[in-house]
Order: structure tokens, then sequence, then C-alpha cells
């Protein structure tokens, strides 16, 4: 029986560094035969974070979000997949604010406040979480690492793949301004040596995650 992965996207650039490698983790998963669910959260209907109404502390809701907008069809897509990727840019030293709100609502759903058994979820889904970025890939191994540990506890066991020094745009020279803090050529050569080397590892944890 084929393998259900859920990939997200909380990026808004379609065709570029993020898309471009959840869309190599996709192919990774269909090469293994799994039924991939893809969402794009910029392109959904409205949504929220986290709205603190603890609707998911009831024991009639427990491990499910009650709040019903344009997030809740990615949440119960989740919750009933055996895997899941999502992809987000890094916006001023945080992931993107689509994916924030996933975010809280992902793993609050499975918060107890009890400290015996500290969180509910029905079964442990897996998670491959994959960053880009326009910083060097070591510069937010502490954010990534409390996101990896609370996506640990509350989803599933989680693996991080970060692109660093991403390529912005196909030409800096027509920026209003010159954006001196970066070396567009090195960004280039960047892009064509190491970019497609992210990309192999991209497609093969789909195909990992799969199996």
């Amino acid at each position: 029986m084929s393998k259900k992965i859920v990939v997200v996207n909380a990026g808004p650039r379609k065709g570029w560094n993020t898309d471009m490698l959840l869309c190599e983790a996709q192919k990774g998963a269909e090469s293994e035969g799994a039924q991939v669910e893809r969402f794009d959260l910029f392109r959904l209907e409205k949504y929220t974070g986290c709205i603190s109404c603890f609707g998911c502390k009831s024991e009639k809701f427990k491990g499910h979000c009650v709040c019903r907008d344009g997030l809740t069809p990615v949440l119960d897509a989740i919750r009933g997949s055996d895997g899941l990727i999502i992809g987000s840019p890094n916006y001023l030293s945080e992931l993107t604010a689509s994916f924030r709100a996933l975010y809280e609502r992902l793993i609050f759903q499975n918060l107890t406040y009890n400290l015996e058994t500290p969180c509910c979820r029905q079964k442990e889904v897996p998670v491959r979480l994959i960053m880009t970025s326009n910083a060097p890939d070591t510069a937010y191994v502490k954010l990534l690492n409390r996101y990896q540990k609370a996506l640990s506890s509350f989803v599933g066991p989680t693996e991080v793949l970060v692109s660093g020094n991403t390529l912005q745009l196909k030409d800096y020279s027509k920026t209003d301004w010159p954006w001196t803090m970066f070396d567009p050529e090195e960004k280039k050569q960047r892009r064509e040596t190491v970019f497609p080397e992210e990309c192999r590892k991209a497609f093969e944890m789909g195909a990992e995650l799969a199996r």
C-alpha cells in the first residue's frame, strides 16, 4: 500500500528556491510510489494562526484544531498522512508568517498541558523541514533546532535541510539601487554548483520518506 505524503510550500514565489526544492522532494516521494498532496499556503483561502480558543483541549476535539478556515484541509491532510514535507524561506531571521500560522495550529492541537502525557497526537507523522535563506547555511542553527525539537515532539521525527546563500534574482543589475550586501557572481556560481546537490538531497529526502 502506497504512503500518503503531504507537501506544504510556505513560500510565495513559484519556480524559485523553496518551490524548486519542494518539487524535487515531491518527485522523490512519487518515485517510490507515494500519493502526494500539495498545498501552497500563499494561495489558500483566508486563514490565521492559533486563536487560543482552547477547543482542541476538550476530550471531544482532542488533537484536532476546531478553527475552520483555509488551513483546515491542510491540517486534516497532515493528520491522515504518512509524512510531511514543508518548506519555507527565511524572512528577517524567521520562517514566513504563513509557516508560523500552520506551525502554531499544528503544534498546539496536540499540546495537552499535562506533564504525564504532554502530547495527544494520534500517530507520529515524520517531518522533513526545508529552509532557504540568503544567509550562510549555519546562520540559523538555533532557530532550526528549536523547530526540529518541537515538531519531533508534537508531530513526528523531524529532519532538516538548509539551502543558504540563495540566488534571489536572475539579474541583480536591474535593481533600482545596488544590492551591495551580496556578490551576484558568487550567488550565481553557487546556484550552478551547490544548489543542484541540494536538489538531489531534497529528492532523496522525499524518496526516503515514502519508502
